[in-house]
């Protein structure tokens, strides 16, 4: 268990001098910040996508699936079944870059969403982990946060700007990048469905610590980075995570994210896929976000207490495998 700590006057300071983010009043959000997006990668994109509290770490929290094996606790049979109705999985073949590079956080959720979408379409991409403390990474950039993607030497940023212009230039003839009943779903997604996330896998102590050793084990950390980053930031996160269930005016968090689960069901209204018989945008950001969760205990909760498993067990087949492909270091 972690040890209480006192979080408000110089606490987040010393938290913040800890893994040498220097120092600042507990009550600055100014000064709070490096220490949210170092240890959760969560700078701001733009409007939802700045919540600087998302701690899966924008800068580290893609694969809380792998802490647990994978599983298809709904059957094989609902993967069957998807495979009968919908197309196979679509290839970007009017747009084919030659260069594609990530600038991410590993668990990121906002960094997963574009992932979602590069693998969905099949567009083979390279990926450069970005340190969340010294971002020596994306220096060249004057865009300091994640995730950012260059598409042979042209940068774009801002996950949902990046996923609309991608898509135009998969889709020329069709240049529309989602209908109204699309658009209603990916705002919810950045304006309320991340929200749900980090008071959840920070609920508890223990879910705190499970959160960064995912975090840390994934991340771009030195060894010194990532001994300190695990307690101290499980540690601030806990009682963060506290004033963010106050500020979305979340009572319970695991009901609040149930409910968010049904949500999204009773959106699908019997559809496999928001999209239909194929996932649409709002599918593959809601499937981009609630990834880094999947298997951390928050994630398993909801999937055994809400009907959100077997879409989500579609979303895994109709977006395949990772075009990820491995490559030295830019």
């Amino acid at each position: 268990m972690i040890r209480r700590v006192n979080v408000n006057g110089n606490g987040v300071a010393a938290l913040s001098r800890a893994i040498g983010l220097g120092g600042g009043g507990a009550n600055s959000a100014t000064n709070q910040r490096p220490l949210q997006a170092a240890l959760y990668g969560t700078m701001a994109h733009s409007n939802a996508n700045s919540n600087p509290h998302w701690l899966s770490s924008r800068g580290l929290a893609d694969r809380f699936g792998p802490l647990a094996p994978s599983s298809f606790p709904h059957g094989v049979l609902a993967i069957r079944f998807s495979h009968s109705l919908a197309k196979e999985p679509p290839r970007a073949e009017k747009f084919s870059p030659k260069d594609v590079v990530l600038f991410q956080y590993e668990a990121c959720p906002f960094c997963n969403k574009v992932k979602a979408f590069l693998d969905y379409y099949k567009i083979p991409y390279e990926v450069v982990e970005v340190n969340p403390i010294s971002k020596k990474e994306i220096k060249w950039s004057d865009y300091k946060k994640v995730p950012i993607l260059k598409i042979d030497g042209e940068q774009m940023v801002d996950s949902s700007d990046i996923i609309d212009k991608l898509f135009q230039r998969i889709h020329p003839d069709n240049p529309a990048v989602d209908g109204d009943e699309e658009k209603k779903w990916r705002g919810w997604v950045d304006n309320h469905l991340v929200h749900m996330l980090s008071p959840n896998i920070y609920r508890t102590a223990s879910e705190a610590l499970e959160s960064f050793d995912y975090i840390t084990t994934n991340g771009n950390f030195s060894f010194t980075e990532r001994i300190m980053a695990k307690y101290t930031g499980a540690a601030a996160m806990y009682f963060v995570s506290k004033k963010l269930k106050k500020r979305h005016n979340i009572t319970d968090e695991r009901a609040a994210l149930y409910e968010a689960a049904k949500t999204w069901v009773d959106a699908l209204n019997g559809r496999q896929f928001l999209g239909g018989l194929n996932p649409n945008l709002a599918d593959l950001a809601v499937f981009g976000v609630l990834r880094p969760i999947r298997h951390l205990k928050s994630g398993r909760d909801m999937v055994e207490h809400t009907s959100i498993g077997d879409w989500y067990t579609r979303m895994e087949s109709a977006v395949g495998e990772s075009s990820r492909i491995k490559s030295e270091e830019k």
